[in-house]
């Protein structure tokens, strides 16, 4: 959901949205590389015709890795992936470092756009119980429209500040330090399948879940659109994660 730009007091055109992006960029990645990597272990180098001939065989030896946890033949390869969110989205993906190389819009140089994070109208606003044992209800309507019209006004004026300052030759390094958490960022972000399942355990909540997990909504959204790309590169991998109650090997 996208909301209709609006005027600062200062004239910058600054816009909320409610949604994130996350596009596939470039890959390597493919079921057969994982049985490429694990077969070298006892059939030596074997070409992609011999690692396609029994697809049953492939599926079951996929799922056996996935089960017994043998990791390292879900590393032996790559997806690049373009995403567009608020900061404080990147925030909780910078936590994720093994298998992940990421690179993000700079501050420093360039001027960041006036493009802020305001919750939709399904996202839940109230959360009830204690740490750890806690759940997200429906806010009502006086607190959604409570929640948009004080973001809406916060990142206006914290716009209009950095703009103050960078009209008077403040660097922007420095001008930036306003800003606030609900700006989008955009950046890079390539993984490999084990990392990513690693990454989707943690970010996601799923019926078949072998252990629970409870990611805030907004990086769960970037989440499931990296999942459906994942998906369809690599259906046995991604079918054994399921079969295996979405464990990272």
């Amino acid at each position: 959901m996208s909301h209709t730009p609006a005027e600062s007091a200062e004239g910058a055109a600054a816009s909320f949205r409610s949604e994130v992006t996350v596009e596939l960029v470039k890959h390597s990645a493919a079921d057969s590389d994982v049985l490429w990597a694990a077969r070298v272990s006892t059939a030596g180098e074997q070409s992609l015709e011999e690692l396609q001939k029994d697809p049953e065989r492939s599926k079951g030896l996929i799922n056996f890795l996935m089960r017994d946890r043998h990791g390292s033949p879900f590393e032996h390869n790559s997806m690049t992936f373009f995403i567009s969110a608020p900061i404080f989205v990147f925030r909780e993906f910078m936590r994720h470092r093994v298998g992940w190389s990421y690179n993000e819009e700079s501050g420093r140089y360039r001027q960041l756009e006036p493009v802020f994070y305001v919750p939709g109208e399904s996202r839940k606003l109230v959360q009830q119980g204690r740490p750890g044992k806690y759940e997200f209800v429906e806010g009502t309507q006086a607190q959604h429209e409570l929640t948009g019209r004080v973001m809406e006004d916060t990142y206006r004026r914290a716009y209009d500040a950095y703009l103050e300052m960078l009209a008077a030759g403040v660097a922007r390094e420095v001008a930036r330090a306003v800003l606030p958490v609900g700006l989008y960022s955009s950046m890079y972000a390539t993984c490999n399948a084990r990392s990513l399942m690693h990454f989707l355990g943690l970010r996601t909540q799923h019926e078949l879940a072998a252990v629970p997990s409870f990611p805030q909504r907004e990086i769960e959204m970037v989440g499931e659109q990296m999942e459906a790309h994942w998906a369809k590169l690599m259906p046995l991998t991604y079918g054994a994660f399921n079969a295996n109650g979405r464990v990272a090997p």
